[in-house]
């Protein structure tokens, strides 16, 4: 038994070196890892906040990445949950997919039917592809980098007319689809999803309802409202989701990749602030239906102001470090989060900017109130259909205690 197993280590030994160097006219260079981009943000009521993206595209609808590459983007991106939300009635990446089949049929591939359904009804043949791959495609990758991977799929209709509608926690995209789109919307809510309206502006000259809108709304059928859709805001949206109690969601709605739309700049790519207990499937959506969220694009924050306040209040800290025998205070400020507050005190100017991780200084004449305006937290505005600044005051019996 002594003399087998020192063969072993000898034929061991010997074979090592060779198979570090299987090849001795190649060297390896060092590699420079891939970093994750990191958003650091308070707790918000004692809840954790995820970033997601619930709005994207893949190369089985109209996008230019595959499912898995969506989630390895989304991870470097920073984000913690993703919704891949391929078109029902759009996908013209179809007949690609079935020309680089065509050596597998005999006379060439068949052609693509029924993959332009924006503004006709699908055939009797209906929709021939598997709407589920997207999701099926995405699931094990984004359980392998910890995050959680949402159902779902979006309704594609006349954009004026009817609108776009991400349907999510789906059970199966392909029992959705029905000429009717009103239909289609029942067919999902009957599996349980939640009904976000997208962009309720794009190709519109409002962001007012029309009668079908109407309609949907008050029967429930929507559930959250697409405020901020990459770059491109809607104030009067806020106020919608506040009298309807719906949940307000910020989404890239992402076609290219996400290198060419958010890299090389000085923000974090636009995405949804979801308050939940953990990274859970089920946490996500208790969050959701609770209307814990916030929108969040170009440094920007929007939502309901109870919660805006919370999370500024929480995002910063701050303390008195002297006071002149005249009673004038000098308070320092300190950012303990990733996003940059622009600060200002009166009714002009662009205020000063309070960097991540920074601080700065406030002087404060004796038994004033420390009042200033967060210019990028918005909420919704009392008197008038659309949004304002976050309005926040520190009053002089508080500072008088710290």
């Amino acid at each position: 038994m002594k003399r087998f197993s020192t063969i072993i280590l000898a034929l061991i030994v010997a074979v090592a070196p060779l198979y570090a160097q299987k090849n001795p006219d190649l060297r390896w260079l060092p590699k420079t890892p891939s970093h994750r981009a990191e958003l650091i943000l308070p707790q918000v009521k004692g809840y954790n906040i995820y970033k997601a993206d619930l709005h994207i595209h893949t190369v089985y609808s109209d996008g230019d990445v595959s499912a898995k590459g969506r989630v390895t983007e989304a991870y470097y991106d920073g984000l913690d949950i993703i919704a891949i939300t391929d078109h029902i009635e759009y996908r013209p990446y179809e007949a690609q997919m079935l020309k680089a089949t065509q050596g597998y049929h005999e006379g060439g591939a068949p052609k693509p039917k029924n993959h332009h359904l924006t503004y006709k009804p699908a055939s009797e043949e209906g929709i021939l592809a598997d709407l589920n791959v997207p999701y099926n495609e995405a699931k094990k990758p984004g359980e392998r980098l910890g995050m959680v991977v949402i159902p779902g799929v979006e309704m594609t209709r006349h954009p004026d007319k009817i609108g776009h509608y991400n349907f999510l926690f789906i059970e199966d995209a392909n029992t959705i689809y029905d000429p009717d789109p009103e239909q289609s919307i029942r067919n999902a809510k009957k599996q349980g999803a939640l009904v976000m309206h997208n962009h309720p502006g794009w190709r519109r000259k409002t962001v007012d309802m029309n009668e079908f809108h109407q309609r949907l709304y008050d029967e429930k059928l929507i559930d959250g409202v697409e405020i901020v859709n990459g770059g491109s805001f809607g104030p009067k949206l806020i106020h919608r989701c506040l009298d309807r109690k719906l949940f307000m969601a910020a989404a890239t709605d992402i076609h290219s990749t996400t290198a060419h739309s958010y890299g090389q700049r000085d923000y974090f790519r636009t995405c949804t602030f979801v308050l939940a207990k953990d990274l859970s499937l089920k946490s996500v959506r208790e969050a959701l239906e609770k209307r814990r969220t916030l929108a969040f694009s170009h440094n920007n924050v929007m939502g309901e102001e109870k919660l805006i306040e919370e999370f500024f209040h929480n995002s910063v800290s701050m303390k008195v470090i002297y006071t002149s025998s005249k009673g004038e205070k000098t308070v320092v400020m300190t950012n303990t989060t990733s996003i940059p507050y622009r600060l200002r005190r009166g009714g002009k100017g662009e205020g000063t900017l309070l960097d991540p991780f920074q601080s700065i200084t406030f002087k404060v004449a004796k038994d004033k109130d420390l009042s200033f305006t967060v210019m990028n937290l918005w909420t919704a505005d009392d008197e008038h259909p659309n949004s304002k600044r976050l309005h926040v005051c520190y009053p002089a019996k508080l500072l008088n205690k710290k």
